[in-house]
């Protein structure tokens, strides 16, 4: 994700400094211009904008640690992290003890959408920043919703991702099911094709499972790890999600072996052997 996102920035005009955990990863940045240093000190040096795109709460954290006493005195960060209420309500009480503004601004979309500057970014922040930051949101999205005070646009993410996960897990459910009965599952992707029921993303997907061929645009820990967000949210909210619970359990199963592979591959868990 963020190798697509920082690729659009800088082809948008703006001069980016990336820093990854493992440097080699954002190597391939140096040939689009993009300056790749040794550590998040050196990335938020003279910035006006501090951009985090990472794994997970703790991985936002420590890398927050480490740049918030360099960063400049003025400068926006814009956490862009799927992370949770809960971590995410941590980074602004960080920010605010550090005096920086903050903004909170998930996205929908994987590494291709990343890629092609075609994510939807939910926002969430002070008004005052809008038109701060929107220059990066255009560069990265195809279309922004700003949907309140900082924290808000992180809970709609984990909500829409119960959305993804679930439809991902039917798919995977009721192609292994058919397969099961004898039939071929791809009868069940025709049945559907072209009608309400029909999703470009159960297209995309189902594909993946009924080729049993699962290059990662999401990973299967990661989604995971979405799904127990929302499983943990649920819990703070005193909610009753019993779908959420299994979804999160399944993934969790999945990801032991198929972690790195595709969301899609939680369809080995349910069909291992067809």
């Amino acid at each position: 994700m963020g190798l697509g996102m920082s690729r659009n920035i800088a082809k948008a005009g703006m001069t980016v400094r990336a820093w990854n955990r493992t440097r080699k990863n954002a190597q391939p940045l140096e040939s689009d211009g993009i300056t790749v240093v040794d550590s998040p000190t050196e990335a938020v040096d003279g910035a006006d904008v501090i951009l985090t795109i990472l794994a997970d709460g703790d991985a936002v954290a420590q890398t927050a640690e480490q740049f918030l006493p360099a960063a400049p005195d003025g400068a926006i960060w814009v956490q862009m992290s799927t992370i949770g209420h809960e971590a995410t309500d941590r980074c602004i009480e960080t920010a605010e003890r550090a005096g920086l503004p903050f903004v909170d601004a998930p996205v929908i979309g994987t590494k291709k959408p990343a890629e092609d500057g075609k994510l939807v970014v939910l926002a969430s922040g002070p008004e005052e920043l809008k038109d701060e930051v929107e220059p990066i949101f255009d560069a990265v999205g195809q279309r922004t919703m700003w949907v309140g005070e900082a924290g808000k646009a992180n809970r709609l993410k984990v909500a829409v991702n119960v959305w993804i996960v679930a439809l991902v897990e039917g798919a995977a459910e009721s192609l292994a099911l058919a397969e099961g009965l004898g039939l071929d599952p791809k009868l069940v992707i025709d049945a559907v094709s072209g009608g309400p029921l029909d999703l470009p993303y159960l297209q995309i997907k189902g594909g993946m499972m009924l080729d049993r061929e699962f290059p990662p645009s999401f990973k299967l820990g990661l989604a995971a790890k979405d799904a127990r967000l929302a499983e943990q949210d649920a819990k703070d909210a005193d909610l009753d999600l019993p779908l959420v619970e299994a979804i999160a359990q399944r993934l969790t199963a999945g990801s032991e072996e198929h972690g790195d592979a595709d969301m899609a591959a939680t369809y080995l868990v349910s069909a291992p052997g067809r």
